[in-house]
């Protein structure tokens, strides 16, 4: 795995209630990193699917999931302490028990926690788009990504993409086209009219109001 971050940890206006979150709600909703493989039956207490979600931002859109999929099992991934205790109070606010929260970079936490062909789908909704071509490399859809993620999910699994930046989006696919892990089940440009059915994300809604297309993409491992 390349050691480039995808990512930038930036600072941001926190609040009180996300502080109290993150002290006291951590111990029972968040995962802490380790090199060690997660036994995912015996975190969440089930054999319910589990879906991991890559960036989720302020945890809206994952929380949506989560209280529309109450029989399946998410893994939030995120840096940014803000939104991590957002999604925190919402947890405990919406009494779910079906979420648990990592907050490190999510290619270690893939490739050191979670065991191979376990998943049954990824999220990753409008990661970085790293928009200067110096940084291109910065960005987490790489060859490399896509063969982990592959690695990670069981046959048939599905691996969601969504970015509001042309140039991201030309790169994801000639990313995909080199990639002999996935098929494409859904490919869709829109418009935000919901045609890719998830929920909306506070980075799409900020990309429409730029006047920015939606790219998704919805990839199916079969090999």
């Amino acid at each position: 795995m390349r050691t480039v971050k995808s990512f930038v940890k930036r600072n941001g206006r926190i609040t009180t209630g996300q502080v109290f979150a993150l002290k006291n709600m951590w111990c029972k909703f968040g995962i802490d990193y380790t090199e060690k493989i997660l036994d995912l039956k015996k975190l969440f207490g089930n054999q319910s699917p589990v879906h991991i979600d890559i960036g989720f931002g302020d945890g809206n859109a994952l929380i949506q999931e989560a209280e529309k999929n109450p029989k399946t099992n998410f893994i939030g991934i995120e840096v940014h302490r803000p939104g991590i205790g957002r999604c925190l109070m919402e947890i405990r606010k919406k009494e779910l028990s079906n979420i648990l929260i990592s907050s490190h970079d999510a290619q270690e936490v893939m490739k050191s926690q979670i065991k191979d062909d376990s998943l049954d789908r990824i999220n990753l909704y409008f990661p970085d788009p790293w928009p200067k071509k110096r940084h291109y490399k910065r960005r987490i859809i790489q060859t490399e990504f896509l063969n982990l993620c592959a690695k990670k999910l069981k046959m048939h699994g599905i691996f969601c993409i969504a970015t509001d930046w042309r140039n991201y989006a030309e790169h994801i696919d000639s990313v995909i086209d080199l990639n002999e892990n996935f098929t494409i089940k859904i490919r869709l440009i829109h418009k935000g009219e919901g045609e890719a059915n998830r929920p909306s994300t506070k980075f799409e809604k900020k990309g429409l109001k730029k006047g920015h297309l939606i790219w998704d993409w919805v990839l199916k491992k079969t090999n």
